[in-house]
This record gives structure tokens, C-alpha cells and sequence, in this order.
């Protein structure tokens, strides 16, 4: 059980504290309430740009790294579809370094034309690296514009293309900083070795005279509508394995579906002894690897199925075999003991995730973000209110032809054909 108090100060910041007298640590997480769906449609990855901007100095900490480094500190920072998180730990003696660095670049970022130019050179690279240059680097870009097209989870964090990077000038980005980065679209997490009322007064110290945003209402986008229908796209990469994905439109981060659509994809493809492996990898030897997740997006998000082929099997074998799979999860009853075992992976995952104090207090603004900071404790209990009947009865809701995007992925190295 994680316990933690909650206050929230008159400039709107909520602030977090969790009391932890085991550990001469502490661990300070800063959550704001934006991500890359905020981005405009024409200059995306606006949004993680703005990340990397936040490292490069502001009115009176001109190096954020060092100070945080001469008081014994890590950090780092990371921006997906729906929020930016900022972390630091530290030992606790040295708390006000992290709340210092914290609060003077939420009021005072600096936007220095040079340091602007170098970051935007530095995701263009970043881009290059991870999304051109590896062979399976466009899938995604691929798979949520055939899943997606309305809804800006269409486009990747990174931005949709390096155009739109580049066309993103230093005045956007301190407008979307204005916007968005305000104590009152933020959430403060601390936990470690201090009093609540320590650290609610170390909040204050430090954030409290920060005015709040002024209509910093986040941009309406728009709601994707229910597919009405399969879809299927093929591209072919310079590699020499043959891939398949399956995307499944789901329930959002707050619905009970959700968490029956989690129990779906551990059963089929959570580790070896998962359905897909023993029978697709295994025993048919059609893949070499195969896995099943969900995106787990705040908005109605993907479950996914992913599979590597083996050779000489072809997509068309693959998505049947796949099919197949699926039709079983919802025709057949799911036992007690599959489901049993399913849960209790869950909780021995989230007893693991505990141990780290720093993922207590990302986790804790996480839940706080979607409106429920005590889900950090109560997410355990809904798991185990699923049963095999609900996780058949939202398998039948979900995994339909309908609402299926299909994307096969051909290796140019290979003769594999569909």
C-alpha cells in the first residue's frame, strides 16, 4: 500500500507526498499535462522538442545537468501521446537543487536562438536514427495512419515527418510553452525521506509564487469514430524477415474494458507460455517471435499483435493462423486457472514495480493525471474483478474483422509473397 498525501496550492499545482523514512533518498517527479496529440497538425513533434528545449537553461539556472550532478543527482525526462514527465533523485539533504531546477524552468525557460537551433538539429537527428535509417523504423508511421484518421495518436511523438520539425520556429515553441507549461496544468510527486508537511512547505517555497496560466485550456482534437471496417496496407522494408500487425481500436485508459483488453493480450501472448508462442511459434513454427500489448493510451487506444514470420510462411498462413488464435479466445471458455495465473503475473509486476521509489512517484502523478491517485493501490483490485466471462464478452467486442487495421510488412531480401 502506497501512502500519500494531497494539496493542492492557490496557483492550481497539485503536489503529491508519499513518506518514505526506509530510503536517504528522495525522488521528485514533475508532470505536465500535454503530449504529442496537442502537437499542431502541421508542425508535429512540437511537443518533445519542447522537452529537449527544457534542458537548455532558464533565467537563473543557465546548465540544468551540473548543479543537479554536484548534489549526487540523476535525471531525465520523457514525452509520449498524452503527457511530458520530468524526474529527478536525489539524497533527500539536497532536495532544493531538484525543486530549484524544477520551478525556475516552469517560470523562466530561456529561449536562446542557439540552443533552439542545436536541439532542433538534434531531434531531426533523432528522427533520422530511429524512424529512416533502421529498416522497421517507419512501421508505426505506417500502422496509425491505416488505424487512426482523426485522432492525433496518428502521428508518432517524434513528429510525422522531418518537415514538420523543421518547420517549427523557436516563437512556436515558446507560445506552447506559455500554453501548457503552468503550475496549474502540472503535478507534483514527491517521495522520500521528509514529512508531507515538509514537503508541502518546499512546494510552496518553491512554486507558490508562480501565477498560474490564464485560459491554458488543452486544444480540443478531434474523437476517432468507430472503424466500420477492415483495413489492410503492405510496405515493404529492407530487411529479411517477413512481419505481420494486427491493431484492434480499444476502450480508454479509464474504462473497465481496459482492463479486460490487458488480461487478452497477457493470455495470448505475454511470455512463452502464452497461447500465440505454444501454438504459433512452437508448435506450428509459423513465427519466430510473436507478442500481443496494448498501447495503453489516456484516449481510446490499440490492442496489438505482432508477429516476426518464419521462413516460408506468408502473411496470408500468418494473419489465418492469428485468426484462428482469436476465435478461440472468444468461442472458448477462458479457465479459472488461465486467468488465475494471468492475475497473479499482474500483481507479482506490480509488487516489483513498488520496490522502486522513483516509479512509486511517476506512477502516483500518473493516476493523479487520469483524475485517481489511489488507482496506484486499487489497480490490483479492479485486475482481479475481471472475469473469464468479461474478458470473452469484450474479446467479442474487439477482436472483429471490423475493427481490425492489418499491416503486412514484406522483406525485400526475401520472396516471401500474400
Amino acid at each position: 500500500m502506497i501512502q500519500f498525501s494531497r494539496k493542492k496550492l492557490s496557483n492550481g499545482l497539485t503536489v503529491l507526498v508519499h513518506e518514505d523514512f526506509t530510503t536517504p533518498m528522495v525522488a521528485v517527479n514533475l508532470l505536465y499535462q500535454v503530449g504529442s496529440k496537442h502537437d499542431p497538425t502541421d508542425r508535429t513533434g512540437l511537443a518533445h522538442l519542447l522537452e529537449h528545449m527544457m534542458f537548455t537553461g532558464s533565467l537563473n539556472a543557465k546548465d540544468f545537468d551540473t548543479p543537479l550532478q554536484l548534489a549526487s543527482g540523476e535525471n531525465n525526462a520523457f514525452t509520449n501521446k498524452d503527457i511530458t514527465n520530468y524526474y529527478e533523485i536525489l539524497p533527500v539533504g539536497n532536495i532544493k537543487t531538484a525543486l530549484w531546477l524544477e520551478s525556475d524552468r516552469m517560470k523562466d525557460l530561456l529561449f536562446d536562438q542557439a540552443a533552439f537551433d542545436t536541439q532542433q538539429s538534434v531531434v531531426v537527428e533523432e528522427y533520422k536514427e530511429t524512424c529512416l535509417n533502421p529498416p522497421y523504423g517507419m512501421v508505426w508511421h505506417h500502422l496509425m495512419a491505416l488505424a487512426y484518421k482523426h485522432h492525433p495518436y496518428r502521428w508518432p511523438t517524434i513528429g510525422l515527418n522531418e518537415e514538420h520539425i523543421r518547420a517549427i520556429s523557436i516563437d512556436n515553441l515558446q507560445d506552447y510553452y506559455q500554453q501548457y507549461y503552468s503550475a496549474n496544468n502540472a503535478i507534483l510527486s514527491i517521495g522520500g525521506k521528509l514529512s508531507a508537511n515538509e514537503a508541502f512547505d518546499l512546494a510552496e517555497e518553491w512554486f507558490g509564487d508562480i501565477s498560474p496560466a490564464v485560459g491554458n485550456g488543452l486544444v480540443k482534437y478531434p474523437h476517432e469514430p468507430a472503424q466500420d471496417g477492415f483495413r489492410y496496407d503492405v510496405m515493404t522494408v529492407n530487411a529479411s524477415v517477413n512481419m505481420i500487425y494486427l491493431a484492434f481500436h480499444m476502450p480508454n485508459r479509464e474504462d473497465m474494458a481496459f482492463y479486460a483488453a490487458d488480461f487478452i493480450t497477457d493470455i495470448l501472448g505475454n511470455g512463452k507460455s502464452s497461447r500465440l508462442y505454444q501454438n504459433l511459434v512452437k508448435e506450428q513454427t509459423l513465427f519466430i517471435s510473436i507478442d500481443a500489448y496494448i498501447t495503453g493510451n489516456t484516449d481510446p487506444g490499440l490492442l496489438i499483435i505482432e508477429g516476426k514470420l518464419s521462413d516460408g510462411a506468408t502473411h496470408d498462413i500468418a494473419q489465418k493462423a492469428i485468426w484462428n488464435e482469436l476465435d478461440q479466445m472468444i468461442n472458448e471458455p477462458i479457465s479459472d486457472h488461465e486467468a488465475t495465473k494471468i492475475y497473479n503475473q499482474m500483481i507479482s509486476s506490480v509488487a516489483f514495480g513498488n520496490i522502486s521509489l522513483l516509479n512509486n512517484m511517476m506512477n502516483l502523478g500518473y493516476y493523479e493525471y487520469l483524475g485517481d491517485a489511489d488507482l496506484i493501490n486499487t489497480e490490483p483490485k479492479i485486475y482481479g474483478t475481471i472475469t473469464p466471462a468479461h474478458i470473452q464478452s469484450v474479446a467479442a467486442k474487439i477482436l472483429h474483422k471490423d475493427n481490425c487495421s492489418q499491416l503486412d510488412v514484406k522483406a525485400s531480401e526475401t520472396s516471401n509473397q500474400r
